[in-house]
């Protein structure tokens, strides 16, 4: 430890690093950080620094406030942007209580911990996002507009492809601070975009998601323009998602999704994986899918998954097992979107994924046919079932499903439940355009 403390404290003098953010979550999946200047890093690197609990989202009362940051050596990097005061370090932390425990209301800390589960039944947990925005314009007040800067399409360039530019800086960002970038392209809606980045361990990816929703923000504001990951900012196109790749590696670094003897090409141990996803999925969409917002997406006609059930051939279901076999064998779950806390996300499929195994779960035959273009007596013959169409629904199945609640603990789930009822309550109380539009003249 004391080593990659010194390693660290030898970039931070080599890239000219004045000050350092200590990076942590709520349990919204909003980023939090507290700075410190050059004379606190040693301090800050030996788990020192403490900060008001209180004052974060689901965190703690007044009367307990104190909490502790614990970084991660490992996560260390460095912001590209220089200034008149140097760079910027950046470490991810885990929260502890003042006396070293681990504390409950910390999502990275509860992702580690479904992580251990997964390691004592022999696996490694990896996962790899594919995570979509939208590029927006700003007015003079550099207030967000939902007017898109082009009117691009899916694999379009400029100069359709106005955000070329943008995408290309954040990608170059993203590279500089160590990630290994895959794909970069302009996505089906106008003004929409995705980036992909490598595949890596649970907790990894999550660190990943977090920092990279900064990354893009902030190029976006660079460019004059406005990035959001709101999953439906716009009625009438595809909304943003955030599909999630998922596999498990044995001991030995093998993938153990994969058999080539096995139906479909998969193993007992991935089947009983996507029977677990299936089997949770009315329920974990309220962490992946969290805001009132995520369900304007989730509705027929846009490609996002509305249907509980897997396929190889078709984009139609929630859970896609991809051709690619061997050891890129693993199940692109399709529901979550972008809005959602990557750690708590990561949890409940994972949660749901190993109650699959444990109960020796068969995700049955593939549905390789268009699920959009069935009857409703077609898709109960076949047992296929829709997902919740609001986030009420969504809270209500959470509530009542055991496995993911006691994944997610007492502390962080009456949190979630908490901020999510409230939400909607706020969101009920208002009367919107849409209704004033419809109804007004009419009645």
């Amino acid at each position: 430890m004391a080593n990659i403390a010194e390693t660290v404290l030898s970039r931070c003098r080599q890239e000219n690093v004045h000050f350092l953010r200590l990076q942590f979550t709520d349990i919204d999946g909003i980023i939090k950080n507290v700075e410190v200047p050059e004379s606190q890093f040693t301090k800050a690197l030996e788990g020192q620094v403490m900060f008001d609990g209180s004052s974060i989202e689901g965190f703690t009362r007044i009367e307990e406030s104190d909490m502790v940051l614990v970084p991660e050596l490992g996560t260390f990097a460095v912001f590209p942007w220089e200034t008149d005061h140097g760079k910027v370090g950046r470490l991810i932390c885990d929260v502890v209580d003042p006396d070293g425990n681990p504390f409950a209301g910390c999502p990275r800390t509860l992702l580690k911990k479904q992580l251990g589960l997964a390691e004592d039944l022999g696996f490694r947990v990896m996962a790899g996002p594919e995570a979509e925005f939208f590029l927006f314009q700003v007015d003079d007040s550099g207030y967000p507009l939902t007017r898109t800067h082009d009117r691009g399409g899916y694999f379009d360039l400029s100069p359709v492809d106005r955000g070329e530019e943008a995408r290309r800086d954040i990608a170059m960002v993203l590279e500089s601070m160590g990630y290994e970038v895959e794909a970069a392209h302009h996505e089906v809606a106008p003004g929409q975009h995705e980036i992909d980045f490598r595949y890596a361990d649970a907790v990894t990816t999550a660190d990943n998601i977090v920092t990279f929703r900064f990354v893009v923000k902030k190029v976006a504001l660079a460019h004059g323009l406005h990035a959001t990951f709101m999953p439906k900012p716009l009625s009438d196109v595809a909304g943003s998602g955030m599909h999630m790749n998922m596999s498990l590696l044995s001991p030995e670094g093998e993938n153990a999704f994969d058999d080539p003897d096995g139906r479909n090409g998969l193993s007992k141990t991935a089947r009983g994986f996507i029977a677990g996803l299936l089997n949770h999925a009315r329920a974990l969409v309220a962490v992946t899918n969290p805001l009132v917002n995520s369900y304007k997406r989730l509705v027929p006609g846009y490609e996002a998954p509305v249907n509980v059930a897997w396929s190889e051939k078709n984009r139609s279901p929630l859970i896609r097992v991809p051709a690619k076999k061997g050891t890129e064998t693993r199940c692109e779950v399709r529901v979550p979107d972008p809005s959602c806390n990557p750690y708590l996300a990561l949890t409940v499929l994972l949660a749901a994924g190993l109650d699959g195994i444990r109960n020796g779960m068969d995700c049955g035959e593939p549905v390789n046919r268009n699920i959009f273009q069935m009857s409703m007596r077609e898709k109960r013959r076949l047992k296929i079932f829709q997902l919740p169409s609001n986030l009420f629904e969504a809270l209500n199945l959470l509530e009542r499903d055991a496995v993911l609640r006691e994944a997610m603990g007492e502390h962080i789930f009456s949190h979630f439940m908490f901020n999510k009822r409230r939400e909607w309550d706020e969101y009920i109380r208002v009367i919107h355009n849409w209704e004033i539009d419809r109804y007004l003249d009419r009645y």
